[in-house]
């Protein structure tokens, strides 16, 4: 996609973005995204997650815990978990690679917890949590709404690093309609697109 056609598809993007948060804000509970930022705020001060700051991600994210792997996780030693997302944590605020690469990374590296091989809704609000305003949430909804903005997004290995260069490239082509936007908000614009249809 070329430069001229790349700000006039997220020129079209935006024109569905920035009502759809606006949409959620009013919608929602401000207290939602409570459990979201508490586990945000605690990361910061550790530098890492643990096993209860990944239990009220479940939770938050509304996901299931009567799944073989919640036993498998909660099998590990915290020291273990902790490890783990402290390296996954170093690659997503590492400022020298690109978002998308950052990604990459931080999937890669929270891939060797259980429940976190595939799919990316869990991992990515983890990675989310440790950098809340340079990534972004991915979900089902997530890539509806990718998919009704004509935006490709496919299901092949690597996904969740090629929806933060999508991401990317929306937050650089904003056009001074979302300079204060951070990953985040996107992704809440794309959970209400795609909620909503």
């Amino acid at each position: 996609m070329g430069k001229e056609e790349a700000t006039l598809s997220c020129r079209q993007v935006w024109d569905v973005l920035v009502p759809a948060r606006d949409e959620y804000m009013s919608a929602i509970s401000p207290h939602y995204d409570e459990v979201f930022w508490d586990v945000a705020q605690r990361v910061e001060r550790s530098g890492c997650l643990g096993k209860t700051d990944i239990a009220a991600l479940v939770v938050w994210k509304r996901l299931s815990a009567q799944t073989r792997w919640v036993t498998a996780l909660m099998s590990l030693p915290d020291s273990h978990v902790r490890d783990v997302t402290e390296r996954a944590l170093t690659s997503v605020q590492d400022l020298d690679l690109s978002r998308g690469k950052a990604a990459q990374e931080g999937r890669g590296a929270i891939a060797k917890l259980p429940g976190f091989v595939t799919g990316d809704a869990l991992a990515s609000a983890v990675l989310t949590a440790a950098a809340p305003r340079r990534m972004a949430v991915y979900d089902q909804r997530v890539q509806r709404a990718l998919d009704l903005c004509g935006l490709t997004l496919t299901k092949e290995s690597g996904r969740y690093g090629r929806y933060m260069e999508i991401i990317d490239t929306l937050l650089t082509h904003s056009e001074g309609r979302a300079d204060d936007w951070t990953a985040r908000d996107v992704d809440i614009a794309l959970y209400w697109v795609g909620k909503k249809s």
